[in-house]
C-alpha cells in the first residue's frame, strides 16, 4: 500500500514528518497540496479516513479563515469543505495517508503512531 503525504514544504512540522519518514525507511509520495489542491470529493473521502469534521483538519488561526467568515457557527460542512479546496492554505498539515487511513500529523508523535498501527 502507497502512503502518501499531504506535504508544504514551507511548514516545519510537514519538513519534520518527512524527515520521521525517512529516519524509519518508510517509502512514501509527496503531494504538495497547495501545488495541487485537493477536489471536494477527496477532502470527503479523506474526512472519512480520518474521522473528523471539517474544523479539525483546517488551519483556523489562519487569517483567511476568518476572512472567510468560517468561524462563523453558521458555516456548514460543505461550505467549510469547499473553502478547503478552494483554499487549500486552509489545510492543517502534514496529513499521512494510507489506504482507508489518515492521520494528522500534528503533534509529530501521531506519525510513529500511525505507522505501528499500518503495520
Amino acid at each position: 500500500m502507497t502512503l502518501t503525504v499531504w506535504h508544504n514544504p514551507r511548514c516545519s512540522k510537514s519538513r519534520g514528518a518527512l524527515e520521521i519518514l525517512d529516519r524509519a525507511g518508510v517509502a512514501y509520495q509527496v503531494r504538495r497540496y497547495l501545488d495541487d489542491p485537493p477536489s471536494v470529493a477527496e477532502l470527503e473521502a479523506l474526512l472519512d479516513k480520518l474521522a473528523h469534521e471539517p474544523r479539525q483538519m483546517m488551519r483556523t488561526n489562519e487569517a483567511l479563515y476568518r476572512e472567510l467568515g468560517l468561524d462563523e457557527t453558521s458555516a456548514d460542512r460543505a461550505t467549510l469543505i469547499r473553502a478547503m479546496a478552494e483554499h487549500p492554505r486552509l489545510i492543517e498539515r502534514p496529513i499521512l495517508i494510507c489506504g482507508t487511513r489518515a492521520v494528522v500529523g500534528r503533534p509529530s508523535d501521531r506519525i510513529a503512531t500511525f505507522l505501528q498501527e499500518l503495520d
